[in-house]
């Protein structure tokens, strides 16, 4: 998914159950959606609509509804609030209000128990999964084992094409399937009965059971989804978790109110949770100022540093990073020194100190840091262990060493001081904050390498589709992990990956990243991971990481048990209104 930056608050608390290694895109579901807006110092407390409801806002409309299918954080919120995997993750500091870092852990969802785990003694492993006895659908009905077996191969369905099939590459089968080799009935998961859900792995995968609270792994009614073309009725969106869908106002609002079937729902007070569809930050925060937003994200660039010096806005942990993606496959960045140099052009101490400003960490790599190596949350993270392919050093020196650099470079790919260089298009999604980094982008491959960068913004929904497409030169993107472990960065620029927007293939990684999805071997995996950035951000440069996410955020000081994943999931089950 999309987005990071790296505050040390608490991320070892919310990194305990499960979270052994590194989603990616898994990335993961992808990105975060544009949110933004103008802001000065807020009141919070006002009421929202509704005395005991929430209303919230992470981008505008949703791309999409069906967890198969979904790529997006603000679509992993929405969803995660519906339906409920075999794990979902859990308060683990109740007091702290989603104010104190992240705190979320991983615990039972619809399975009853910890599972069965069998070694098969050929390097394979089962896990046996038993549903707990009171899951039942917003209808009624009980949640099945067959539900997950549907919902799972549905998944790997080429037929499906979901940009996350290869989130459960580790089910066996599942690779073969993707690639049409086999049926999707050849998938390794079986319903032995209608409470027992068993999974055969190809390894012993240490970040699965994050894998088994991801969105895209929760359950599926083959009733309801094979007569469902639209996923927007809601007397058609049958879900399994917390809240159902009362209405969907498109480009408006997607209100969920309580599920009277979930096994927990005398634990839920608020009476509706209102996701707003807004891509105007200015408006957002009129919004929040006049208490018609409870939570909104990413305030106007401007605004950030009055709104974090007066503790009205939070930066949270985020495991992500942002980064410019250069389209492999289309001249003239087909070449890798063009690629090189206009990684090396860019100032990223600028962007963080004076465009974003809200804790960013510049990008010296692709994977952020906190994301654990071989020996977990014990030892040094990936980061440290692999070090920088570029300097980030924040004097003018360095700086100005990268740019000598990148000059040179553009004159051996026939371009002296950007002559002749094509024109050249930079796209990204509508809003504020992506803007103003788009125009010091924009400045500084003129400025370093005489280059005419022109700027484009689409909506959301389009944008992701043109970037997909591969229709951009260079384009906006950013990935929030999955779970915490490399391969969430790592595995989605291999050459099928449906969240490789760059464009990016080369055998020698394909086959790295195919090791490493079935190797066990925690030191061996690693090995070859450092291996596969190596190739990805300095052989091959086909990527131009800028910055280590932060999560900036604004929660009303009315709600309160709000909690949150450096996965950047927000959650608003459990919360309370004053």
């Amino acid at each position: 998914m999309k987005k990071r930056r790296i505050l040390a608050l608490g991320l070892s608390a919310a990194l305990t159950v499960g979270l052994l290694a590194g989603c990616g895109g898994g990335t993961q579901p992808t990105e975060t959606s544009p949110t933004g807006g103008e802001t000065t110092p807020v009141e919070t407390g006002a009421v929202a609509t509704g005395t005991n409801s929430i209303r919230v806002c992470f981008a505008s409309e949703p791309e999409t509804m069906d967890p198969s299918l979904n790529r997006t954080v603000d679509g992993n919120v929405m969803i995660s609030h519906l339906f409920e995997g075999l794990y979902k993750w859990v308060d683990s500091d109740p007091s702290g209000d989603g104010r104190n870092g992240a705190t979320a852990e991983l615990d039972l969802g619809m399975a009853a128990a910890e599972p069965e785990v069998t070694d098969n003694g050929d390097g394979t492993f089962t896990y046996t999964f038993t549903l707990r006895d009171d899951a039942k659908w917003s209808d009624g009905q009980p949640v099945t084992a067959n539900d997950f077996v549907y919902s799972w191969r549905r998944l790997v369905d080429p037929a499906t094409a979901s940009p996350y099939n290869t989130i459960i590459a580790m089910v066996k089968n599942a690779n073969e399937i993707i690639a049409g080799e086999l049926p999707k009935e050849e998938l390794g998961v079986s319903a032995p009965d209608d409470h027992t859900f068993v999974v055969e792995l190809t390894y012993n995968c240490p970040y699965f059971l994050d894998i088994c609270a991801f969105p895209n792994t929760m359950p599926l009614r083959e009733d309801i989804v094979e007569g469902n073309t639209t996923w927007t009725d809601p007397s058609t969106y049958v879900t399994n978790g917390p809240f159902k869908m009362e209405s969907w106002t498109h480009d408006a609002e997607i209100v969920m109110v309580p599920n009277e079937n979930y096994y927990d729902v005398s634990s839920i007070s608020i009476e509706s949770l209102t996701f707003a569809l807004m891509d105007d930050a200015n408006a957002q925060l009129t919004a929040f100022n006049s208490g018609d937003l409870d939570f909104m994200q990413n305030p106007p660039p401007d605004e950030v540093a009055t709104l974090l010096a007066d503790g009205t806005l939070i930066a949270g942990d985020y495991l992500g990073t942002y980064y410019a993606c250069f389209n492999n496959q289309k001249a003239p960045f087909d070449n890798v020194l063009v690629r090189k140099a206009f990684n090396l052009a860019i100032d990223r101490n600028y962007i963080v100190e004076m465009v974003t400003q809200a804790g960013e960490i510049p990008a010296g790599a692709w994977v952020p840091e906190s994301v654990v190596d071989a020996e977990g949350t014990s030892g040094p993270d990936f980061r440290e262990v692999g070090g920088d392919f570029w300097s980030v050093e924040n004097t003018d020196e360095a700086y100005q060493a990268n740019c000598d650099q990148a000059r040179e470079l553009l004159a051996q790919a026939g371009y002296p001081n950007g002559e002749g260089f094509p024109e050249t298009t930079y796209l990204y999604n509508t809003d504020d904050k992506h803007q103003a980094v788009a125009e010091a982008l924009q400045q500084m491959w003129s400025n370093v390498l005489g280059v005419n960068v022109t700027l484009n913004n689409q909506d959301w929904n389009v944008f992701l589709e043109t970037r997909s497409a591969g229709d951009y030169s260079i384009c906006r993107n950013g990935w929030i992990a999955d779970y915490n472990d490399p391969v969430s960065f790592l595995d989605m620029f291999m050459t099928d990956n449906g969240n490789n927007d760059a464009h990016y293939s080369n055998p020698e990684y394909d086959a790295m990243m195919t090791t490493v999805l079935s190797d066990s071997d925690a030191a061996g995996r690693m090995e070859l991971m450092h291996q596969a950035e190596t190739l990805l951000c300095d052989t091959d440069c086909a990527i131009a990481p800028l910055y280590y996410y932060s999560q900036p955020y604004m929660v009303s000081d009315r709600v309160h048990g709000m909690y949150y994943t450096p996965l950047g999931n927000f959650i608003f089950t459990y919360a309370t209104v004053e």
